[in-house]
């Protein structure tokens, strides 16, 4: 396991807060974990969830107490974007800007490279 520096994968401090705020109500979660997987409607989508520990493969990418383990193939997809959570009129989520992306859908979970 290993620490990512920017420009790698940030995260903002909107999302920052919101991981803790979630882990601290999650028993024995002390990671949210973000992938990446085929499928969804633009060819990849993001997975969100939680972890316990990190895996031998994972990068964490921390900021203000809030870690965040991403494993080595998704990084790949995942280099120079930003993590982030944005509470809009239709709903609070996290999204990614994702600069690797040359589509994305209109939910926001799903991109094609």
């Amino acid at each position: 396991m290993s620490t990512v520096t920017a420009p790698d994968v940030t995260l903002s401090a909107s999302a920052a807060k919101r991981i803790n705020a979630i882990l601290a109500k999650q028993d024995g979660a002390a990671f949210l974990r973000v992938s990446v997987e085929g499928g969804g409607c633009s060819g990849f989508s993001y997975k969100f969830d939680f972890a316990d520990a990190a895996n031998a493969d994972d990068m964490v990418v921390e900021r203000d107490g809030a870690q965040v383990l991403i494993d080595e193939m998704s990084l790949e997809f995942l280099h120079g974007a930003e993590i982030d959570f944005s509470t809009e009129l239709i709903g609070a989520a996290f999204k990614i800007k994702n600069p690797n992306a040359t589509a994305a859908c209109g939910c926001g979970t799903s991109f094609s490279v």
